[in-house]
């Protein structure tokens, strides 16, 4: 999926974001606000994660949505 449409869409994933990776705070989904770099660095930072495995996830998930 493109990170424009995210990016434009994010209010309307924000909810299966939270669901997926909940660990994740509202406050912290808020900042992402549909930044592909700025939701792997959460991620990284919440789950240990290097930067491809945050990628995998990320493209994962975003995969299904589109």
């Amino acid at each position: 999926m493109n990170w424009d449409i995210i990016q434009g869409k994010w209010q309307q994933f924000k909810g299966s974001v939270k669901q997926q990776w909940g660990d994740l705070t509202d406050d912290e989904i808020d900042q992402i606000a549909g930044d592909r770099d700025k939701l792997t660095g959460k991620l990284q930072e919440k789950y240990g994660w290097a930067k491809e495995d945050a990628d995998r996830h990320i493209d994962d998930f975003f995969r299904d949505k589109s």
